[in-house]
């Protein structure tokens, strides 16, 4: 019997908590009801929308656009900067009543969570009954509203949660898919980033039904395993359970808090090739190979976003660790200014290991492996013994990273 998955999002919460918070004030206006936005500075008219107001939206205003260009738009629009401490509170709180209902929740961000009721839905006339009870007790207990979204599988509930706004219940469950689902656009397929967008488009693929229907070994070649895993995602093919306990992982990871934030593609690919760099001389110095890479940007308003990628086979090698992680910062990177980058392997083996190599490996990875092998020693033996920066890549020569090293919050896991 399939289970029943609710994806629970709250509409624009910062713009949401923080109107319910000024009512609580005294406030006259629900700035719910006016063009207003939450994100810069009024007087210099710095930073980015963080969230916006369904009026706001009516001027073409939308997330992550530059303040300024929000203001020229709409000149009466109503700014107000964001508070995290206070999101932080109505964050739990909400989190803590979803858990009334069961403990069975994985919050995934600030403002959004999976809850699996398939334990639960018995007690229920439905799965939509009891989406509405919960989206219509939030309301009355908190003030704010919330989308809810119902499936099967974590993937086609959030899909489901992401349509009409604000305070709806859908229900996208795989016999739905063909309808609801495969008509919209790629650009609203979860995972799908802009720069995927951009090559589907090249091939003519610019429907959710039309990559479903794609040939997956063509997705391969130009989008590599993420191809795969956008089409899988199309066809609403997700085996990731809910965790309702935040699962303890063993891996090398390395990330570092950035003395000021970042726009520049060039200087985070820096960024991450220093970081790959770290973690393959941890990984080498444990005699452990990695089978999976996973990247995570923290962005200025402290939102953070992270990918994985399976590696087709295990790896300690600094060049392939840093080649998987500038596909992943492809992907997940929103053009906005970054605060924090981490990159982190899992699945280790040991190094002595055995590999099953296929053909393709022996006649071309093979070499090149060996080659990485050998370079990455030669390196690690030169700074063991003169220091780590005996030995420094031409790429960080004109650049002010290692400098700025010193100034940056590292952490190591």
């Amino acid at each position: 019997m399939p289970g029943i998955i609710f994806h629970i999002d709250v509409n624009s919460a910062y713009l949401s908590w923080t109107a319910v918070e000024q009512i609580k004030q005294g406030a006259e206006c629900d700035i719910r009801t006016v063009p207003s936005i939450i994100g810069g500075d009024q007087k210099s008219r710095h930073g980015v929308v963080l969230a916006k107001s369904i009026p706001a939206k009516r001027y073409g205003i939308h997330t992550g656009e530059p303040v300024v260009n929000a203001l020229r738009k709409c000149p009466q629009l109503l700014m107000f900067p964001p508070d995290h401490k206070m999101y932080a509170v109505y964050s739990k709180a909400l989190m803590e009543f979803l858990k009334s209902y069961t403990p069975d929740l994985e919050q995934v961000s600030v403002d959004e969570c999976y809850l699996d009721f398939t334990g639960i839905a018995h007690r229920f006339q439905s799965p939509v009954a009891a989406a509405i009870e919960i989206k219509d007790r939030i309301y009355e207990q908190f003030g704010f509203t919330v989308n809810i979204g119902i499936s099967s599988v974590k993937l086609l509930a959030k899909m489901a949660s992401d349509f009409q706004k604000p305070n709806r219940v859908h229900t996208l469950f795989p016999e739905e898919i063909k309808e609801k689902m495969w008509p919209l656009p790629i650009r609203e397929l979860y995972m799908a980033g802009k720069s995927s967008v951009d090559v589907l488009e090249k091939l003519e693929i610019r429907t959710i039904g039309e990559l479903a229907q794609a040939d997956p070994d063509l997705l391969q070649i130009h989008l590599k395993s993420h191809g795969k895993l956008l089409w899988e995602f199309a066809n609403g093919i997700d085996l990731t359970p809910v965790q309702t306990k935040r699962v303890e992982a063993k891996g090398i990871g390395n990330s570092t808090t950035l003395s000021k934030d970042i726009l520049e593609g060039e200087e985070a690919r820096k960024i991450l090739l220093s970081l790959s760099e770290s973690v393959g001389n941890r990984l080498r110095q444990a005699k452990q190979k990695a089978g999976m890479v996973s990247v995570e940007i923290k962005y200025y308003d402290f939102r953070s976003v992270s990918h994985q990628k399976q590696l087709s086979r295990e790896t300690n090698a600094d060049t392939v660790i840093y080649q998987a992680a500038c596909e992943l910062f492809e992907e997940l990177w929103s053009k906005e200014p970054i605060r924090l980058l981490g990159v982190r392997t899992s699945k280790l083996a040991d190094e002595g290991e055995p590999e099953q190599l296929s053909i393709f490996d022996i006649q071309y990875d093979k070499p090149k492996d060996e080659k990485h092998k050998k370079l990455d020693k030669a390196l690690d033996e030169i700074r063991k013994r003169f220091g780590e920066q005996a030995v420094m890549r031409g790429t960080f020569l004109d650049s002010e990273l290692k400098k700025s090293n010193s100034g940056q919050k590292r952490s190591e896991d």
